[in-house]
């Protein structure tokens, strides 16, 4: 590919040839919960919508132990067409009203994941599809200096990787959140950053730049201490040492940086909530938060199908927490009430982390972008494009 092309589009020819597989494939099948090495979920849940399913089923001649020993799942990167930059939305308990998403589904293949879901409106599973069939956007920085130049556009804190992670294993290819950065910048906008990934310290040149005039913030979401949970929980995100090492970087370079413990999982890690926060405060964390397990639509399945899978001696205890703290079910979807649960259990959550973020000097708010300033918000120059008349 010319040298001359931008950064964005190096090593999106070779991308946009694969063709993406259909869910419930032979080499995926949907009802069989078999662990994948480097890969979060365990089976491949029909598409919602859709109104046939496909299931496995053993013909007594042995025909689904080759099913049990199958090789790592590939990658397939596929080009979105998108039309717009900027995802808006109204909701009470988000804390934005705008965001960016370079890509759709995610390679971290983190189980819990409460984007999965959003992969069956493009035909996918939301389980193993959802971190296999990635969808990435090579037009997005220029759709969002357009929509930043529109005469209407009243600035506000964006938040950069909303419904998946911005600096996922093939933003080190495709560099598609850096392009998006510099968009930024150049409008003086402010972002906030959430990432389990230490790629985040690729841009700390403009993350510093941007930080010297209050226009970011930095958080690592952190979920647990345990190396060998965070393999089988997370499998292709940064270590946890990885990311409370970028949390150093990030304060020593004088980016205002905190920790989102999320999300805690009742009888899994939440009895880590304390370490987390401490072990983020002494690297440089100020700021920080916490997210009760969320488990709609398909992530029920895949959850319970994990904890089978992984943790089959506390499975049944470790749902029953989880019901206990939404009302019996598995799943409460109220503004308000999604992110931190009801009940006795949800209670004593939120209290040790008030009690937690208050010992080690944490400010229990401002992950959001609180306190970023929108004034500086201006619209550069176009640059003289005279020759493309010609």
């Amino acid at each position: 590919m010319p040298d001359g092309l931008p950064a964005v589009a190096r090593g999106v020819a070779e991308a946009c040839r694969a063709k993406p597989p259909v869910a419930g494939t032979p080499d995926r099948p949907e009802s069989l919960a078999v662990a994948r090495k480097g890969r979060g979920a365990a089976s491949n849940p029909a598409v919602r919508f859709e109104s046939t399913s496909r299931h496995v089923v053993d013909d007594g001649w042995g025909s689904l132990d080759d099913l049990l020993d199958l090789p790592p799942l590939p990658t397939t990167l596929i080009r979105d067409a998108a039309r717009s930059a900027m995802a808006w939305n109204e909701s009470p308990d988000i804390g934005f009203d705008r965001s960016i998403n370079p890509y759709r589904g995610c390679e971290h293949g983190c189980v819990y994941c409460y984007a999965r879901p959003s992969h069956a409106y493009l035909g996918h599973s939301p389980g193993l599809d959802f971190e296999t069939q990635l969808y990435f956007k090579p037009e997005l920085p220029a759709l969002l200096e357009k929509e930043l130049r529109a005469r209407a556009y009243q600035p506000k804190p964006v938040a950069l990787g909303a419904n998946t992670d911005p600096y996922q294993p093939v933003e080190r290819t495709l560099g598609i959140t850096r392009a998006v950065l510099e968009v930024l910048e150049r409008f003086a906008h402010p972002v906030t950053i959430v990432t389990k990934s230490a790629l985040v310290l690729r841009d700390l040149d403009i993350l510093r730049r941007l930080a010297a005039r209050n226009l970011v913030h930095v958080c690592l979401s952190v979920t647990t201490l345990d190396a060998a949970l965070a393999r089988t929980m997370e499998p292709r995100a940064a270590t946890p040492p990885r990311r409370i090492e970028a949390i150093r970087q990030l304060a020593g370079a004088g980016i205002p940086v905190g920790v989102l413990a999320a999300p805690m999982i009742p009888g899994v890690n939440d009895m880590e909530l304390d370490r987390i926060l401490e072990a983020c405060a002494r690297a440089g964390a100020t700021r920080g938060g916490y997210v009760l397990l969320r488990l709609p639509l398909e992530i029920a399945q895949l959850f319970e199908e994990w904890l089978n899978l992984h943790m089959p001696d506390r499975a049944k205890r470790v749902l029953a927490l989880v019901r206990e703290t939404r009302g019996g079910r598995l799943y409460d979807s109220r503004f308000g009430k999604r992110q931190s649960g009801t009940g006795p259990y949800a209670d004593m959550l939120a209290q040790r982390f008030r009690v937690a973020a208050a010992r080690v000097g944490m400010n229990g708010t401002g992950i959001r972008g609180q306190g970023l300033d929108c004034t500086q918000f201006r619209v550069p120059a176009a640059e003289a494009r005279q020759l493309e008349l010609l």
